[in-house]
């Protein structure tokens, strides 16, 4: 799955997979995290949130289950 930079101090990159509604999440320290069950609606709020660490915490963190890839 390809990631996409963002602009975060402890998120490097997040990739998604729309058929299989799974997101990675790259962190600063090199760990990767998949969270499935994503919507395609929470991933693009995802990528234009203005604190992507804030949003993830809020958001992804409490909602979602991650798995280590």
């Amino acid at each position: 799955m390809e990631r996409k930079r963002v602009n975060s101090s402890r998120i490097r990159a997040v990739g998604y997979d729309p058929k299989t509604r799974v997101m990675e999440v790259e962190f600063s320290d090199g760990q990767v995290m998949a969270y499935a069950g994503v919507s395609p609606e929470i991933h693009r709020q995802f990528m234009a949130a203005p604190s992507p660490t804030s949003f993830f915490e809020d958001k992804i963190a409490e909602d979602f289950t991650g798995r280590r890839v």
